[in-house]
């Protein structure tokens, strides 16, 4: 895990931390504890698991009393952009093993050991203090107080919360638990704490969020405080449970808050221990509840579970081989197969709840390839098997046949085309009001890399898909290579007009020769593939979208929401990209001892440096395809993570 000491520049205090519920739910913030997103909170909690995301508690104002003294142990940023107070000089050390926990030192040698973890048995954060001083540090005459002032909303994720009278600042207290409702339509938020509790309502007004601004976001916020815990550090262990009310209010167990913090933290080390690796810890953030069965999520702070990410990501993120992994890969897969519908599977939910986005080609062709990858790591039962080659045979039925959108296998050469104008289907799928970045309509390349795997793989129990699938392969293998540079095109019949051709060097091509269950070339062809590849689109963060000698290139993914956009797939580096790049570089250079430690000098462990910056313990989710290659989008982003753990397998490496 991440352990980080003094100096803190500006890019460590930024690092954040994440502590996920298993329902979509979440805690994060930052190491200098400063938040810089709307979505950083201690609070954050999922109505309709893994959506209906709701931020209740955003953070808190925490600071020590001692000897007629206040020392301040976090930090908020104001508007314009002014940090007060200023703790970093009390930071001695951050860790996020087993859980993001703080030490700053105080006077006289003493110092103070802030924890913070959600206990996914209870959906409980869970905040704890440690005092830590010798014996002359410590006088009768003084005390060390700790006083937490809780800052509420009460408001959606994505939104902006402002001072305003509705806000209801009343609290419920019943000996150690004190409850606060802010807003009628939404949980109440549950505390539970070993401290005094005085009421003192107030507004903190004109947060600024700079990650916002960065976006070309709203980033301004005020927050209400309805009172201030008080805790004698002397008599031990400041504790501060916070939970969200979500359903009927139960009877709230008898034990008490340090007592249950105890219990929590040691069902939640235990549970963390079982998962072995720093990787494995991070992957378990990804897991989450979707009605009763299970899902991924796509990323944290902002993304929910999306289809085509949810089938590349459990591939790494589920490897199969520990019992609670075949579990819940088994309940991922089965929760979805109940969902095609016409040949396909769902790209999104949207998270007000409604119908679900049908819009993506590849999501159902991911799913063909996460299900063979389930089947050959596990032993699977008889139904469930049955249940999902059902569904594999309902999708390669519905994309032969013919679907949404024009997707439908060319009745010519059995290849897959697809798209219509101003729908975005590929995984290249920005969209800017009316404006598709990259429509690529037409026969994609790696849509037919994957369309070919998932006949291959299906006519392994159905013999009727093995034709269609041998037409396919001659014809891509006739089709698509370029003879001017021997890799191949990025689209072929463009715009479904027969013979038009899209020559720009995208990363694409590479599933054909990695990545995916089984090689669509060998030989010249492959090598000219990852040839290309490494010299136009290999950077230490993944591979490029874009090369960046194409008039479209953008080498910055930063700006509005319009600039970005319009950078996401026109030269923005993917991480996750780099998964199938390196299966596709031991394929053409050779699969020894040597050459795996050599792919993992120059293509993994830059990866491994990453975890930590950003998303401690976590992979971005892009960075710029200009050096220095700066992160952005999502700081923790499932198939980023999936792909380097399956890289590490495939290297023999643990994860």
């Amino acid at each position: 895990m991440t352990r980080l000491v003094p100096p803190f520049d500006a890019e460590r205090l930024d690092a954040e931390w994440l502590e996920a519920d298993g329902e979509g739910g979440f805690a994060s913030g930052t190491v200098g504890t400063a938040r810089t997103r709307r979505y950083h909170a201690l609070l954050l909690a999922a109505t309709r698991p893994p959506t209906g995301r709701v931020v209740l508690v955003n953070g808190i104002e925490a600071w020590l009393e001692h000897g007629g003294g206040k020392i301040a142990l976090t930090m908020q940023r104001y508007a314009p952009d002014l940090l007060s107070p200023d703790t970093s000089n009390r930071i001695a050390s951050f860790d996020t093993s087993p859980w993001p926990t703080w030490r700053y030192a105080l006077n006289d040698g003493a110092a103070l050991v802030a924890e913070v973890f959600v206990a996914k048995a209870s959906r409980e954060t869970v905040l704890r203090w440690r005092l830590e001083a010798p014996s002359e540090a410590r006088s009768e005459a003084t005390t060390f107080t700790l006083k937490v002032r809780p800052l509420l909303s009460g408001r959606d994720y994505h939104a902006l919360h402002h001072e305003n009278p509705a806000f209801a600042f009343g609290a419920q207290t019943d000996g150690e638990r004190v409850r606060w409702q802010p807003y009628g339509d939404l949980p109440a938020i549950v505390a539970q704490s070993n401290g005094g509790y005085t009421h003192a309502p107030d507004w903190y007004r004109h947060f600024y969020y700079s990650r916002e601004e960065e976006r070309g976001l709203d980033c301004i916020e005020d927050l209400a405080t309805p009172g201030v815990f008080s805790f004698d550090l002397d008599k031990g262990d400041a504790v501060l449970l916070l939970r969200a009310q979500t359903g009927p209010r139960a009877a709230d167990p008898a034990e008490s808050a340090a007592d249950r913090a105890r219990r929590l933290a040691g069902l939640e080390a235990l549970r963390r221990a079982s998962r072995g690796t720093r990787l494995r810890g991070s992957a378990d953030a990804y897991v989450a509840a979707r009605g009763d069965g299970r899902t991924i999520v796509a990323g944290y702070p902002w993304f929910t579970d999306w289809g085509r990410d949810t089938f590349i990501a459990m591939r790494g993120l589920l490897p199969g081989k520990e019992t609670q992994d075949r579990e819940d890969a088994g309940a991922i897969l089965l929760e979805w197969a109940a969902t095609v519908s016409e040949g396909m599977l769902p790209n999104r939910f949207p998270d007000a709840g409604g119908v679900p986005e049908y819009n993506s080609v590849d999501a159902s062709l991911w799913f063909v390839v996460a299900v063979h990858d389930f089947f050959a790591a596990a032993n699977v039962p008889a139904q469930t098997r049955f249940v999902l080659q059902g569904a594999v045979d309902a999708i390669l039925d519905g994309y032969a046949r013919g679907t949404r959108y024009r997707i439908a296998a060319d009745e010519r050469d059995g290849l897959l085309r697809a798209g219509v104008p101003g729908v975005q289907l590929t995984w290249m799928d920005a969209k800017a009001g009316d404006w598709v970045v990259t429509p690529r309509i037409g026969k994609p390349v790696e849509i037919q890399a994957l369309w070919i795997n998932a006949l291959r793989i299906a006519g392994a129990w159905d013999t009727r898909w093995r034709e269609l699938e041998a037409r396919a392969s001659a014809a891509f293998a006739q089709r698509f290579v370029d003879p001017a540079t021997g890799a191949l095109f990025d689209v072929i019949d463009a715009d479904h007009i027969d013979g038009k051709l899209d020559r720009s060097i995208r990363p694409n091509q590479i599933f054909a020769v990695g990545g995916l269950p089984f090689a669509l070339l060998e030989g010249d062809t492959a090598r000219a593939v990852v040839a290309q590849v490494e010299t136009h689109l290999l950077t230490p963060m993944g591979l490029r979208t874009l090369a960046p000698s194409d008039p479209g290139y953008r080498g910055r993914y930063a700006g509005g929401v319009l600039e970005r956009d319009g950078a996401y797939h026109q030269g923005t580096v993917w991480p996750w990209l780099l998964g199938p790049f390196v299966d596709a570089w031991l394929r053409v250079h050779g699969d020894d001892a040597a050459q795996r430690a050599s792919a993992h000098r120059r293509f993994v462990a830059p990866l491994l440096a990453h975890l930590d910056r950003a998303g401690l313990d976590h992979l971005s989710e892009v960075a710029d395809g200009d050096a220095p290659h700066h992160p952005g989008g999502t700081p923790f982003q499932a198939w980023s993570l999936g792909e380097l753990l399956r890289i590490l397998k495939r290297l023999g490496e643990p994860g």
